[in-house]
């Protein structure tokens, strides 16, 4: 039993499997099969694409004429064409009259092998049917891809069809059948030299407010004090002006002045307070805090009197944490005397269950709450 893949030979041979037509050549690997859409769906082929198209397509139908012949293979044993070329690579087709392997006994198996050792990327499907039903390309959304490389040169269908179907069915007709193989080759997967040196260098994240933070704590290059109570804090005009309109309106007033030297002195606000905001300004970060619930509450009040919005934000979401039956009363009157509509909401989500309401109404805070909301 041979397989013949002249395509100048077109006389059935008994019992054989020969090549009909080649619709497409595949020799070339800088040939293509452009497909375009019809009406009806699907794709139909077209005049190749410029040869700068580094893919190809094409097709080979096989026909078998005497069908009943190869039912008498052993399972796991196959007939293979001869070598045909496609896309500057030698393809072959293995059909299996009786199944790959004992799993796929009952069915015929089909596989295309690649023979020569080099990696592919392709399309490929088969159909397997009567010769006047075999013009039918197929889709190439449908049809799959693989990869022929070592360890996988060959890829099918171990269970094309069942074999008790498959004769029963039209595209068996008078003994004999036509298999077609469509292949599209993708690209040929070669392995690059490269002469560049890997990247080996670690580049460590951004340290920036650590050596910020660091500058205020040596006050090196510090150009103004502040006076917070007993306590003084150099810092750098530069930093609090990009941070802060109401610095910055502050410390141009004395640059206009010309008094460079001059200490600022602020009131109405704690030493620690102060300390904490000034950090931030440098390090963009609030630390760990004792009673943070309490430092907030204060940080927030000193962030809107200084025009800070991120802060005054960041204060905001962690006093969400602390709403309580005890805390909401305060929580919500200073949410509301400094603008705070998450923060309000949040309060309000709390008491909106009725047992929270309950409880807050019978505490002291509610009085507190009352007098200053209403």
């Amino acid at each position: 039993m041979t397989f013949s893949s002249s395509p100048a030979k077109r006389r059935s041979v008994g019992g054989s499997l020969r090549l009909l037509r080649v619709l497409y050549p595949l020799s070339s690997p800088k040939s293509a099969l452009n497909p375009t859409r019809v009406a009806a769906g699907g794709f139909r082929p077209c005049r190749p694409p410029p040869a700068r198209q580094s893919v190809a397509v094409g097709l080979r139908l096989l026909k078998n004429d005497g069908y009943s012949l190869t039912k008498g293979t052993p399972n796991g044993s196959s007939l293979s064409s001869s070598q045909f070329i496609g896309g500057d690579h030698r393809w072959r087709i293995k059909y299996y009259p009786n199944g790959f392997s004992a799993s796929s006994a009952d069915y015929i198996s089909l596989f295309l092998l690649l023979d020569v050792k080099v990696k592919v990327q392709a399309k490929w499907s088969f159909q397997i049917s009567y010769t006047g039903q075999v013009d039918r390309p197929p889709s190439l959304a449908t049809m799959k891809v693989d990869t022929f490389a070592e360890g996988s040169w060959s890829w099918g269908h171990a269970k094309l069809i069942k074999r008790e179907d498959f004769e029963k069915s039209n595209d068996l007709r008078d003994n004999s059948f036509t298999i077609r193989c469509d292949i599209v080759i993708i690209r040929e997967i070669r392995a690059e030299i490269t002469t560049t040196t890997p990247t080996s260098v670690t580049v460590p994240p951004s340290d920036l407010n650590q050596q910020l933070g660091d500058l205020l704590e040596s006050e090196k290059g510090a150009d103004v004090v502040f006076e917070v109570g007993s306590h003084t804090f150099a810092a750098h005009r530069c930093v609090l002006t990009a941070w802060s309109p109401v610095f910055k309106a502050e410390l141009d007033g004395l640059m206009k002045e010309g008094d460079t030297c001059r200490v600022v002195h602020i009131k109405d606000m704690e030493v620690r307070v102060f300390k904490v905001l000034l950090r931030f300004m440098y390090t963009d970060s609030l630390p760990q805090m004792k009673e943070e619930d309490v430092m907030c509450q204060h940080l927030l009040i000193a962030a809107g009197l200084c025009n800070l919005e991120r802060p005054k934000l960041i204060c905001e979401e962690k006093l969400c944490r602390y709403i309580s039956v005890g805390t909401v009363p305060n929580i919500l009157v200073l949410a509301d005397q400094h603008h705070c509509d998450g923060l309000k909401k949040a309060c309000f989500s709390f008491l909106c269950s009725p047992a929270n309401l309950s409880a807050v109404v019978a505490g002291d805070g509610f009085k507190h709450l009352c007098r200053s909301c209403l």
